[in-house]
């Protein structure tokens, strides 16, 4: 293939005639391949999902095809609902859905097919996997019952001999360096470095969870963009003893798997962070870079004083995750640096990590909290982290809460006392989410929450701390 080309459905493609900032799914269906849907183009409702193929290993991802602009195709490969029936027969995942009586209007069911498609041949349905799976798909009309009776059906079969699992066993090269138009993919973090500089205006793009939702709606970045997604340096992951480095590029699914049990937080976070599409693709860097208030992963890195690793043309630095962000949307990384990683400490200690929201597993947070705690042998506290987001401008730190609690023991009233302060330590804004009353009430409920579940279980048992607030309230 050149450097234009990508496969679908196993067949090459040529996209020197596109543009590089359409969706794949606009491109798709202006080809009438019509079985991949448009439903909310923004990466929510899983109609327009595609299979994905990442070359390490290689596996398939289902990932959402109105978020993912062409320019990031070339030397890739895709597959749609089209392809995945042979001749007359059909797929086993559709197969099962029709035994099941798992599709009504339809309009969602390529979606759903192919979320499963990917899971089936990836050996991921057996126990919650057949939840797992579909969690980013929407369905309105069937009900989830019959789509669930089909992925358990799945789930206790053996993989099928399908284009994706033998496109699967076989060998994937790295992806080498494309353009396409003012669309750039270098492979080296010296050429991308060098990209920038000959073009200041381009923007970065990592995997384009953010920036596709603008791109699908018609905005195009003046400056063209540089994309990411192909630089190895940005794709390690080293789990050390006294630290984690996750490279900029790692999408959070992958940090879902490999760091599953070696941060407590994190592991209470990525289930609800987005749907299985959006994590695919999203990566920590991406997060970082967008700098979003209601980002859920900084408040994640302040708690555990994590370190950022930006690398410009002057040469590489290292900023503290607190006081990376400066402002509403601003940050300390300079316009032509990039995040080339970021080194967490594994501490010990207790910590949580919570998210509300109204649609808990794909939708932006009212209010994300991570706490860490630690306690001498006295069980007073000589270490507290308290962060937020979704409460001021930018994710922040409780500074004066974790200072009232220095040197205290834990105990009831110390949990009561903080947890009230927490209630007034901000004054987040009403929105079309939640109330600030809402928002305020949340920071003090969720760090009881964390002394009850967590901090109780791990250093024995004393009065709960909502029997204590009741308690206090009945004084």
């Amino acid at each position: 293939m050149d450097d234009t080309t990508f496969l679908l459905n196993g067949e090459p493609r040529s996209l020197a005639a596109a543009d590089p900032n359409q969706s794949l799914l606009r491109w798709l269906r202006g080809l009438r391949l019509t079985g991949t849907k448009e439903g909310c183009g923004d990466g929510d409702c899983g109609a327009c999902t595609v299979a994905l193929l990442e070359p390490a290993g290689p596996h398939w991802r289902a990932v959402n095809a109105c978020l993912l602009p062409l320019g990031a195709l070339p030397g890739r490969e895709v597959w749609t609902v089209e392809g995945l029936a042979s001749g007359d027969r059909l797929h086993p995942v559709q197969q099962a859905l029709v035994d099941t009586a798992g599709s009504q209007c339809g309009y969602c069911t390529p979606g759903f097919v192919m979320s499963l498609a990917v899971a089936h041949a990836e050996g991921e349905l057996a126990g919650h996997g057949c939840d797992a799976a579909i969690e980013g798909n929407l369905c309105r009309c069937t009900g989830y019952r019959p789509i669930r009776k089909a992925a358990q059906r799945l789930a206790a079969e053996p993989v099928a001999e399908d284009g994706l699992a033998r496109r699967r066993q076989g060998p994937a090269a790295p992806l080498a360096g494309a353009c396409l138009g003012a669309f750039e993919s270098p492979t080296t973090l010296a050429d991308a470095l060098a990209a920038k500089v000959a073009r200041p205006q381009a923007q970065w793009i990592a995997g384009a969870t953010d920036v596709g939702v603008a791109l699908s709606r018609g905005e195009r970045p003046a400056g063209g963009s540089i994309a990411l997604d192909r630089i190895a340096e940005l794709q390690v992951l080293e789990i050390g003893a006294d630290a984690v480095r996750i490279g900029a590029g790692v999408p959070l699914a992958r940090l879902e798997r490999e760091l599953a049990g070696v941060f407590p937080a994190l592991d209470d976070l990525l289930p609800w962070f987005a749907a299985r599409q959006v994590k695919n693709r999203a990566t920590l860097g991406g997060n970082l870079g967008s700098a979003s208030p209601i980002g859920d992963l900084l408040p994640w890195l302040l708690a555990l004083d994590a370190v950022i690793e930006l690398a410009g043309p002057g040469g590489r630095r290292v900023q503290p995750a607190d006081g990376y962000i400066l402002g509403y949307r601003k940050t300390a990384r300079q316009d032509e640096e990039l995040v080339v990683a970021v080194r967490v400490p594994r501490h010990g200690g207790i910590e949580a990590g919570y998210k509300v929201a109204k649609r808990q597993a794909d939708d932006i947070s009212i209010v994300a909290a991570v706490y860490r705690i630690e306690l001498d042998d006295a069980r007073r506290v000589r270490l507290a982290r308290l962060a937020y987001g979704g409460v001021a401008a930018t994710p922040v730190r409780a500074r004066a809460v974790e200072d009232l609690l220095l040197g205290r023991e834990w105990n009831a009233d110390t949990i009561e006392t903080a947890a009230q302060s927490l209630e007034a330590a901000f004054t987040p804004l009403d929105d079309h989410r939640a109330s600030a009353a809402y928002r305020r009430a949340l920071c003090g409920e969720l760090f009881r929450r964390f002394a009850e579940e967590r901090v109780q279980r791990a250093g024995g048992a004393f009065l709960s701390a909502k029997d204590a607030k009741n308690a206090k309230e009945a004084s």
